[in-house]
């Protein structure tokens, strides 16, 4: 069958029907997200070719669970999970197509402002800031901080996907970028990123599925100076007194004990889910006063 995806008309697998439509129709019926990503202009045409379609908008799916087919050179459309980030840093513009032309993603420029903000209330420089980007990914996140002036970055992801696409997409933009895993880190690089003196931690839409487990993120915390920034999100499920993830509990215990001073915390639509839904998460920004239990 024939579909429209993307604004071209290309043949869809039966199973795999697209229905964004042009983009005027999807903007009309919310199917297009509002993401204000800028980004490299070298990734700028790499997206615009890319052609991406979603499931059917009734049909649902859990956010682990999501997926989409893209169009692969030959003209097969591929089926890929949202949650394989491997094979979607593989594709140069694909991540930002998915997440911020679709899907509308504005979660690292949000935040940012709100450390931005935080920053200015407590009369302290931007560029004196020394962040720790956990889920580092392809770099987004370090490329709308240094947007404020922050100049030293250090990116932490488990993928060597991520850090080969980072260099690929924004080369020079990490002070440096570590591949490994933090719930086994090694003395080599606990001591490589001891001697980056990070004050700042930063962990964006990455919390609670599995990909950051709470092991991992305590290691990173620990690895910050302490009244440095924590500047987190997670989806609000994951802080619910029924969550099994086992955050809701580490965070909540840290602001009851103070060790997490937060200063700014806020709802906000993280993106959209393929059936036009929002994913609401909550934004924290705090000061570590102290050890996490």
């Amino acid at each position: 069958m024939t579909s429209t995806v993307n604004g071209f008309g290309a043949a869809i697998p039966q199973g795999h029907e697209g229905h964004l439509g042009t983009e005027t129709a999807r903007r009309e019926h919310g199917r297009l997200g509002r993401g204000a990503y800028r980004g490299p202009r070298t990734l700028a045409a790499a997206r615009s070719a890319l052609r991406v379609a979603l499931p059917e908008p009734s049909s649902r799916y859990d956010q682990n669970d999501e997926w989409c087919v893209v169009q692969q050179p030959d003209g097969a459309w591929d089926e890929i999970r949202f949650h394989d980030y491997h094979r979607i840093f593989d594709v140069p513009g694909l991540y930002e197509k998915i997440f911020y032309d679709v899907l509308g993603c504005d979660t690292p420029r949000f935040m940012v402002n709100l450390l931005a903000d935080a920053l200015a209330d407590a009369g302290e420089d931007a560029s004196a800031v020394r962040v720790l980007d956990l889920g580092a990914g392809n770099g987004i996140m370090a490329e709308e901080l240094a947007t404020i002036g922050v100049a030293h970055s250090v990116g932490v992801d488990i993928l060597p996907e991520a850090r080969t696409a980072a260099e690929r997409d924004r080369p020079g933009l990490y002070a440096d970028y570590l591949v490994t895993d933090l719930t086994a880190l090694g003395a080599g690089d606990s001591r490589r990123l001891t001697e980056h003196r990070l004050t700042a931690l930063a962990v964006v839409a990455a919390l609670g599925f599995g990909d950051i487990p709470p092991e991992a993120f305590r290691t990173a915390y620990d690895h910050v100076a302490e009244g440095g920034w924590v500047v987190l999100t997670i989806k609000d499920a994951f802080l619910a007194e029924d969550d099994t993830s086992g955050f809701a509990r580490m965070i909540s215990d840290g602001m009851a004990s103070g060790a997490l001073d937060v200063v700014r915390r806020e709802k906000f639509r993280h993106r959209l889910a393929t059936d036009a839904s929002p994913l609401v998460y909550e934004g924290i920004v705090a000061r570590k006063r102290g050890p996490l239990a």
